[in-house]
């Protein structure tokens, strides 16, 4: 008997385990918490009394109450199908469960008394010519078990059948010794099977909640994107030579980014987020113009210096509006990238730019970048206080601009790829 004690000790402790496990688990809703610790506490009641009964210590003035404890385990241990299924989702189990408990509890009730099932001697615990019907139960039990599994599994996106066909197996090995070779190893079966019923499903259940995680990200960039567009819609709005060049230089950033990857110019920094976080966030390089008045954003010629003082304020603004834009509706990363990029596209190489006046590569990336598209876009293109001028010329100024006004590294991967955006 010492191996088959260890099989119950074994089987009490993986379903104590499992009930600790289920109520400390935040993943499930009570309900499922509830089939869950139904279903384990099912099996530890079952081997307790499985245990009682063929122990080896039978005391034939006990047979009354085993038999009372055989009758209330025979009932329950067919419900279990219903509980491993309540407890994986599908619905309307608890009608089941009670219809299944009512018809095993009547059924042994009934034959108990005559022996028919089960009976106790003298000398303990025997199966009598109608066991068949315990087993016949059973047997229902388990093809309503491999159905319902079938269903359940159909829920789910991320299906796993060789997990419920060793579920099955598992369960068919436990229960055919019993039945035919009277060797009681079922609960340890029926244990194993529901502990990985329930860390199969709670491993779907984490596949889902990741999945919906990532489609809620997936909307929310959306939504971030559909703001980002419609800031530079409402940017377009006041100032129409800007309304272009807000796609146009997006355009570019991400090309040069991608560019510059390509020719090993900063690739420990540009990655492929890099890249896409320029494209996505370069719309807002000129939001800060929201604040700048009219009379100044639209006017026909040059600026006075005290109008481009005031002009030079949209950088600053710039930052200060993204941050409130964005702030509780994207990551901080992606927070201070988009800042940095419309604060600081107005700084140049060589400190004299604004409004930190930053030197060298102590200028963002982004914002680096961010300057050759600004400034290359604005010489090609018509404004209300220019001309558009050749391209080739405007080239050749961001030659001349590199290392005082560009970054050299980048300029020259502009250069080196003129045809890519002529």
């Amino acid at each position: 008997m010492g191996f088959y004690t260890n099989l119950i000790i074994l089987t009490e402790l993986l379903m104590l385990a499992m009930v600790f496990h289920v109520i400390n688990y935040s993943g499930f809703k009570k309900e499922q918490k509830t089939w869950y610790l139904l279903t384990f506490i099912t099996i530890m009641l079952c081997s307790a009394a499985e245990y009682a009964v063929h122990c080896g210590y039978y005391d034939p003035k006990y047979a009354l109450p085993l038999t009372i404890l055989t009758v209330i385990q025979f009932s329950l241990a067919p419900m279990l199908a219903v509980l491993f299924i309540g407890a994986l989702g599908l619905k309307a189990q608890s009608r089941i469960a009670a219809v299944f408990f009512s018809v095993n509890a009547l059924v042994e009730i009934a034959l108990a008394p005559s022996g028919r099932v089960f009976y106790f001697n003298d000398e303990g615990y025997f199966r009598g010519d109608l066991f068949m019907v315990y087993e016949v139960f059973y047997v229902i039990s388990l093809l309503y078990l491999v159905v319902c599994m079938i269903l359940v599994g159909r829920k789910f996106r991320h299906r796993d059948i060789p997990t419920i066909c060793m579920i099955l197996v598992i369960l068919v090995a436990g229960i055919i010794p019993m039945t035919l070779f009277k060797i009681n190893i079922t609960y340890i079966a029926v244990a194993m099977s529901s502990s990985l019923c329930y860390i199969y499903y709670n491993d779907l259940v984490q596949q889902d909640l990741t999945a919906e995680l990532l489609s809620k990200q997936d909307r929310i960039q959306e939504m971030q994107r559909q703001m980002i567009s419609g800031l530079a819609s409402l940017i377009e709005n006041r100032d129409l030579d800007t309304g272009d060049h807000i796609s146009r230089t997006s355009a570019c950033v991400r090309k040069l980014a991608e560019l510059a990857r390509q020719d090993g110019v900063y690739t420990s920094q540009i990655s492929n987020r890099f890249v896409t976080l320029m494209y996505t966030l370069a719309p807002m390089h000129d939001i800060g113009k929201i604040v700048i008045p009219d009379s100044i954003l639209k006017k026909p010629g040059r600026l006075t210096p005290e109008e481009y003082n005031e002009m030079k304020k949209h950088a600053e603004a710039g930052g200060t509006i993204v941050n409130d834009v964005l702030r509780g509706t994207a990551e901080a990363d992606d927070m201070l990238f988009a800042a940095d990029i419309a604060l600081y596209h107005h700084e140049k190489w060589d400190g004299t730019g604004y409004p930190k006046g930053l030197k060298g590569e102590d200028i963002p990336l982004s914002a680096r970048i961010m300057a050759i598209a600004d400034v290359f876009d604005a010489l090609i293109s018509d404004r209300c206080y220019k001309d558009a001028i050749p391209v080739e010329e405007a080239f050749e100024i961001i030659r001349e601009g590199a290392g005082t006004h560009f970054d050299p590294k980048l300029a020259e991967v502009f250069l080196n790829h003129k045809e890519e955006f002529e």
